[in-house]
């Protein structure tokens, strides 16, 4: 039976652009009736390019948007029942307050007494009544943000699309703004998608947040789940603050990270390798004697409703927020409660890739020839002597029908600036920090992602090369 409750579904949405960049990847999500929806990541992660096929400015590559359960991939965007609010408003300078809101209307042959009412009805909401006069050059920026709301709900949408509305706002008035607009929402019963990399503005106004990195979903939730329960190490280092820590399962409801072993509220089997999270504000500083682990205060900084205090247990760091300040060189103890501490089983982050095999039975990637030959890969297989492989019943292989499956584990993996001398060249996308070392993402020009640890501190965007040891690497067969 058809859900009556929900107004947009995005089925499968894909959309590749013609340089062959993947900006959105298998995108699903179901927006429910009145509801306040947030599209949360860093820049880049195929928010806006959502909010854009929504619209019908952009035309997914793959997957199907259904309205009301019918799908609009073949509708216009002034055909659609939907309208956009831009970062930069948009507005027409040329025109006083009133004609920009009455546009819309006059374009759909409104009559005119009917626009008066409905101008003045949505300048109300807004709370700029009187202003119908107003030159668009004489208004703050907040206003003019106002006007834009005011000339996208007048033509009364059942679905309002924000692309990061208050981006150009400071910072008080951006606040301001944020309970505007959900005060608005609640006000109007509409169905709001809202686009921004701020984590407070997702989190202050929307029922749901869909976090997204790299084209791809990495959470749907409740604002209390995203913060309090993420389901991947992306989300937990991108919402708030954390310390993120590797670690492993010692016994029942008991994991060890950071040098100690806490009581926690997750149970996962003994031996299971774990990524621990803990909020800063969730870190109770304390006597040596009464912490489960013990630390040395680094630096301190004070933040105005709070000090951020780094302490250094070994090789670990642990930031924590709290009204007590404390002073560098002190000797504390560290504890965190059972349910403050959220435990993710480990990804399996083991690097995979597929090597060719040339002409000369050697395995190849990006042009770069590995010091491995396909007899030590394939078992039973021999050179001839004229230089010919053969298969365990003799028969001549034929290398361009067979590919390599490569693994190699982050902790393997080594990063030069000298580029060139990498087996692959790219850039760094992305970095966790996770207590005694730095995860890093790289892509790759081949569009390979790459995970890497290092005990060092790389930049965001650093062009590397990467380094890979062969007798790191472990070999799988595949036939094309």
């Amino acid at each position: 039976m058809e859900n009556t409750d929900t107004i947009i579904e995005l089925k499968g949405i894909s959309k590749v652009f013609e340089d062959g960049f993947k900006a959105v990847d298998n995108f699903n999500l179901q927006v429910k009736r009145g509801e306040f929806v947030t599209f949360l990541g860093p820049s880049g992660c195929g928010k806006t390019t959502t909010l854009r096929m929504i619209a019908g400015f952009e035309v997914p590559t793959e997957g199907d948007i259904l309205l009301n359960g019918e799908s609009i991939i073949g509708l216009p965007p002034y055909m659609r029942p939907i309208n956009t609010v831009f970062q930069r408003y948009a507005l027409f300078p040329h025109m006083n307050v009133f004609d920009n809101i009455a546009f819309g209307l006059r374009q759909k042959k409104t009559p005119s007494d009917l626009i008066g009412k409905k101008v003045r009805r949505v300048l109300e909401l807004v709370d700029l009544e009187g202003f119908e006069n107003r030159r668009i050059k004489t208004l703050s920026g907040g206003q003019q943000q106002r006007i834009a709301i005011a000339r996208a709900l007048v033509n009364e949408p059942e679905i309002l699309l924000l692309d990061e509305p208050l981006g150009a706002l400071d910072l008080k008035m951006r606040k301001e703004m944020q309970l505007e607009l959900k005060e608005m929402h609640d006000t109007l019963g509409i169905t709001f998608i809202y686009v921004t990399h701020d984590q407070e503005e997702a989190l202050t106004m929307s029922d749901k947040i869909v976090v997204m990195n790299e084209g791809c979903t990495q959470q749907i939730g409740t604002p209390e789940d995203i913060y309090n329960e993420p389901e991947t190490i992306f989300v937990a280092d991108f919402i708030g603050e954390s310390n993120i820590f590797n670690g492993m399962m010692t016994g029942h409801l008991k994991a060890r990270f950071c040098g100690g072993e806490f009581d926690c509220v997750d149970d996962y089997k003994e031996g299971t390798h774990i990524t621990a999270i803990v909020r800063p504000e969730d870190v109770v500083i304390t006597s040596p004697e009464r912490g489960t682990i013990v630390g040395v205060v680094d630096k301190v900084i004070f933040k105005g409703i709070h000090y951020e205090i780094t302490v250094l247990s070994g090789k670990n760091e642990m930031v924590i927020q709290t009204v007590k300040n404390a002073t560098p060189g002190d000797r504390v103890g560290l504890r965190v409660d059972p349910e403050n501490i959220h435990i993710i089983i480990a990804p399996d982050h083991t690097n995979l890739f597929y090597a060719d095999i040339n002409q000369n039975y050697k395995l190849e990637y990006n042009e770069h020839e590995l010091d491995k030959n396909l007899t030590e890969v394939m078992r039973g297989s021999s050179r001839r002597d004229d230089g010919t492989v053969v298969d365990s019943a003799g028969q001549a292989i034929e290398p361009d029908r067979l590919r390599v499956l490569v693994a190699i584990k982050p902790d393997d993996i080594e990063m030069t600036d000298d580029q060139e001398a990498g087996i692959v060249q790219g850039w760094i996308s992305n970095l966790v920090y996770k207590g005694d070392h730095y995860s890093y993402i790289i892509h790759t020009d081949l569009e390979q992602d790459f995970v890497v640890n290092d005990e060092y501190l790389w930049n965001m965007g650093d062009q590397v090369g990467l380094l890979m040891p062969e007798d790191k690497m472990t070999f799988t067969l595949k036939r094309k």
